[in-house]
């Protein structure tokens, strides 16, 4: 068992039949009162993120997850097949549970898959890539004033606004949490 007092980011844990990481934890207390936590926590099992809220001292059960390291291989069109880099076995994961995470996969892109038990839960990757721009636009007219933008399509498809000096084939660095340009890579 685990206090929620505890809590801070990455920690694992059960409730009512779910998996749960903790996005992020606020701890506050009034007076006199019990103290409360507010987590923001993502169920692995479907990938939703809500807000929990528990009372000081509260205690729930751990959740033991193993991360694995593996490279991405491919699309099938139904699932994303996955190698680990160990033992060199395959595996597939249906391509609905990786939506926002296939915006930023190339092949050969090295992730680490969340495991519980036997279950395959999700996969996490790095909090910034660096991917190439396949289509850069021109700039709409009107938005050159103040810090000009454009949109750009990268490599998987995903569209991302970016300065005007961005131009197709370049490599950016891309922030996977927020899907938001952060700067120039190297080629």
């Amino acid at each position: 068992m685990i206090s929620v007092n505890d809590f801070k980011p990455g920690i694992t844990f059960q409730l009512d039949g779910s998996i749960f990481v903790v996005l992020t934890a606020q701890h506050s207390k009034q007076g006199r009162g019990q103290a409360n936590v507010k987590a923001k926590v993502k169920d692995l099992r479907s990938g939703t993120t809500t807000i929990k809220s528990f009372t000081g001292g509260e205690k729930v059960q751990k959740a033991h997850i193993e991360t694995v390291a593996m490279n991405y291989l491919y699309n099938d069109g139904q699932n994303a097949v996955l190698m680990d880099e160990a033992t060199f076995e395959q595996i597939e994961i249906p391509l609905k549970r990786l939506e926002w995470e296939l915006n930023f996969l190339i092949e050969g892109s090295k992730v680490k898959v969340r495991k519980f038990e036997d279950e395959i839960l999700d996969i996490e990757i790095p909090l910034n890539i660096e991917i190439e721009v396949a289509e850069a636009f021109d700039a709409v007219k009107g938005n050159t004033t103040t810090n000009p933008q454009k949109k750009v399509v990268l490599v998987t498809g995903y569209e991302v606004e970016v300065p005007m000096f961005i131009k197709q084939g370049d490599i950016i660095i891309v922030s996977t949490e927020e899907g938001k340009y952060i700067g120039k890579g190297k080629k």
